[in-house]
């Protein structure tokens, strides 16, 4: 069914009180902006001219950016090498009021940082600084009593996974048989190669390619979307699982319910970095908010619609998600129709 103004309003205004763990990898992006004018006598390679650039918080902090554009409270647990990207990165959080008091430093890692050459609005390279291998235990227990220090007084917690070794089989376990056990929601942005690790959770987004990696079969056709997301739903015993689709929207797959399918809301793609943190953040900070999962995967959609048309990681705001919901209203997008008559 359609959200009318009303609802959407009703969300909204409920939008900004709730408390949100986030756990998962830190990341700092590093954008470099420029243009082309020659190729690189040394290598058949554009030579790109730098002439501005720009730092954003990245990965599980973003999804704390998110949160806190929403009003709510985020919670930021993970690690950080002790470096100079750190501190830059601790800089970046204060200005947006996210705390780095859960945040454990570990002097073996450096702290991921993903560097973007964009000339001409087009990504010309990505060069990833990082360190990979799991969390040493005693890094990992430090991160586990930290979230344990919060978690009864928390409304609901993200698990951002970018395979960067934060994520932990035990480490998530851990947490997910927690907020089982107290009712706590949560929400997974996942990697593949987990899939199967996210076991009993309230919802997980993954992107079509994403599923049909796990599942083992590609999304090509709507019945193998349907077998997919109705598989995968079972397989996980989760509560709801939301599979982005690109231009073709979302799909979502609900125990007990038809999958319902929510057309995109896109205006113009630029740039698809960090939508899949706005996607999660903007789902669980509007079902803490009131809405039923259906609404939050609506609220979900226009935020990553407004999101891609933004260049770099970005957030969007309240007001701006209000606005494009009515927006939508008007121009008649926001029906939610079951996935198996979708176009």
């Amino acid at each position: 069914m359609p959200l009318s103004p009303e609802r959407i309003a009703e969300i909204t205004d409920r939008m900004g009180s709730a408390r949100v763990a986030i756990l998962g990898d830190i990341m700092l992006d590093e954008y470099l902006f420029g243009s082309v004018s020659r190729i690189s006598p040394e290598a058949p390679v554009p030579v790109v001219e730098i002439t501005s650039e720009k730092l954003l918080v990245g990965g599980a902090a973003n999804v704390a950016a998110n949160i806190s554009a929403f009003r709510d409270e985020p919670i930021l647990l993970g690690t950080v090498g002790e470096d100079e990207a750190a501190l830059k990165l601790g800089y970046l959080l204060s200005e947006k009021g996210i705390s780095g008091e859960f945040i454990v430093p570990d002097k073996s890692r450096r702290t991921t940082i993903k560097t973007r050459i964009i000339a001409h609005s087009q990504q010309v390279v990505r060069a990833d600084r990082e360190d990979r291998q799991e969390l040493n235990p005693a890094t990992e227990k430090l991160i586990h009593d930290r979230f344990m220090s919060v978690v009864d007084r928390i409304n609901a917690v993200i698990i951002s996974d970018y395979g960067k070794g934060v994520i932990t089989q035990s480490l998530l376990e851990s947490v997910i048989d927690e907020c089982v056990k107290r009712r706590i929601f949560v929400g997974v942005d996942p990697k593949e190669t987990h899939f199967f690790s996210y076991k009993k959770v309230s919802v997980i987004t993954p992107n079509h390619h994403e599923a049909g990696f796990a599942y083992g079969r590609r999304i090509v056709t709507e019945k193998d979307l349907l077998e997919v997301g109705e598989g995968l739903l079972e397989r996980l015993e989760a509560e709801s699982i939301l599979i982005t689709r690109g231009p073709q929207g979302m799909s979502l797959f609900r125990k007990g319910q038809e999958p319902t399918h929510i057309p995109t809301f896109a205006r113009q793609v630029y740039d698809v970095t960090g939508a899949g943190d706005t996607v999660v953040a903007s789902f669980v900070s509007a079902f803490c908010a009131g809405a039923d999962l259906a609404e939050s995967a609506v609220v979900a959609n226009s935020g990553a619609g407004y999101i891609v048309g933004e260049v770099g990681t970005s957030t969007v705001t309240v007001q701006q998600l209000r606005k494009d919901l009515e927006r939508n209203i008007r121009n008649g997008n926001l029906i939610s129709i079951p996935a198996a008559q979708a176009k």
